[in-house]
């Protein structure tokens, strides 16, 4: 892990996840492309949405919803708004109503990042929504948990403190709130930008 430090940027894009390490969060089509995005009632729609729409192959980003968005949750899917059609089709296969489904047709409705990265010199912090996770940068081991108020963050805080990135269950795969989701976006991010190619 010595090499963590030099492949490190204080906030720009790491590298793609090794080979067989579970993938990170998938980016938004780029800027020039045209977007859709699908607007949810609650969050638990928003993650059934992305698990459905990623396991079809859809190129999908979990962001914050536009401020010209007054209805739903704090999380929306993006997608390509090309497809639109197939997008509506496995949501309703998966029982899922989005409350609205947009183009992405301007500034007031572009989606945000919710992501916010803070380099400490020595440590990572990647915040995703609610919930904080900080990296050791030469070693790779993750030092801190927080944010939240879910019942389950002590439990993954214990799980995740100490051990190595990439090493161990992730959040996702072992939390079962909003606050572990979003732990689980933190998490995958992290992987993204300091787990070598």
């Amino acid at each position: 892990m010595r090499g963590l430090l030099r492949r490190l940027g204080a906030a720009g894009a790491g590298p793609a996840p090794a080979p067989g390490a579970p993938p990170g969060p998938q980016a938004p089509p780029p800027e020039g492309a045209d977007r859709g995005l699908a607007v949810f009632e609650n969050t638990s729609e928003v993650i059934r949405a992305e698990r459905a729409l990623k396991d079809a192959g859809v190129l999908v980003a979990v962001m914050g919803p536009p401020p010209g968005i007054r209805r739903g949750c704090d999380l929306v899917v993006t997608f390509p708004l090309v497809e639109e059609l197939r997008v509506r089709r496995l949501l309703a296969d998966a029982g899922l109503a989005p409350l609205d489904v947009l183009p992405v047709s301007g500034p007031l409705l572009a989606p945000v990042d919710i992501f916010q990265v803070k380099d400490f010199g020595t440590h990572l912090m990647v915040r995703a929504a609610n919930m904080k996770l900080t990296v050791d940068k030469a070693t790779g081991v993750l030092v801190n948990v927080s944010g939240g108020g879910c019942p389950d963050v002590p439990y993954l805080a214990a799980l995740l403190v100490g051990r190595r990135l990439g090493e161990g269950p992730a959040p996702r795969e072992i939390g079962h709130t909003l606050c572990g989701y979003a732990l689980g976006l933190a998490y995958e991010e992290l992987q993204r930008r300091c787990l070598p190619s």
